[in-house]
């Protein structure tokens, strides 16, 4: 017995948005990465079955993930603001890539497309974080948005310490890319206790803009 149902009951990625007509403040590029995590992770779906529940929440999480890019880029379209979500995500995907086939559990299709999805989520969030930095200040429905995405990777982080002390599981992969993950939204969960409901606009962390701008440098 373990935790996971905490994280896979927190807003999944893909799954956060409420009903808006706006979707101005959001990475398209970040959600495309999300679909391409949820993907190549869940390709055991045709090999594989280990649960009704399983199954089930790896079809919402894809489900969730493409109906986001959806409303991206064909609903909302003329609200996506395209002219700042500028990242360019090859220099995270191809890194990722490369590092899937060197640092592995086994070396197959699946286990590489496993763990290309695990270091690839750890860094997806990246092209939202450099679209709010170009400004300064996001709207809130979009921090609340960061909030969940890392509230879900953190209670992750619960559940592989529960099972380390319960099950003796441990996965270095999947650990060490969760905590780079939640890691990079430490001044987001301090600036969303302490700010997050007091307006329509938060400024963002100084750190994050000084990164991301120099980043474009």
């Amino acid at each position: 017995m373990n935790v996971r149902v905490l994280p896979d009951f927190s807003p999944a990625p893909g799954a956060h948005f409420p009903r808006v007509h706006s979707l101005q403040c959001i990475s398209g590029k970040s959600q495309l990465l999300f679909a391409l995590v949820f993907t190549t992770r869940y390709l055991d779906l045709f090999t594989s079955f280990i649960s009704l529940y399983n199954t089930s929440m790896k079809l919402i999480y894809i489900a969730c993930s493409y109906a986001t890019v959806y409303l991206i880029y064909m609903k909302f379209k003329a609200t996506y603001d395209g002219n700042h979500d500028t990242f360019r995500v090859e220099f995270l995907v191809v890194p990722v890539g490369g590092l899937s086939f060197l640092v592995n559990h086994d070396f197959s299709p699946l286990e590489i497309l496993w763990t290309f999805s695990i270091y690839l989520e750890s860094v997806a969030i990246l092209p939202q974080l450099f679209m709010i930095s170009k400004t300064g200040e996001a709207e809130t429905i979009t921090t609340h948005y960061l909030f969940f995405l890392g509230l879900y990777r953190a209670l992750y982080l619960v559940n592989w310490i529960w099972r380390f002390y319960f099950e003796g599981f441990f996965d270095l992969i999947a650990v060490v890319a969760g905590v780079v993950q939640t890691i990079l939204y430490c001044d987001f969960f301090y600036l969303y206790i302490t700010k997050g409901t007091s307006g329509y606009l938060l400024s963002i962390p100084v750190t994050f803009c000084f990164l991301f701008l120099s980043l474009k440098s």
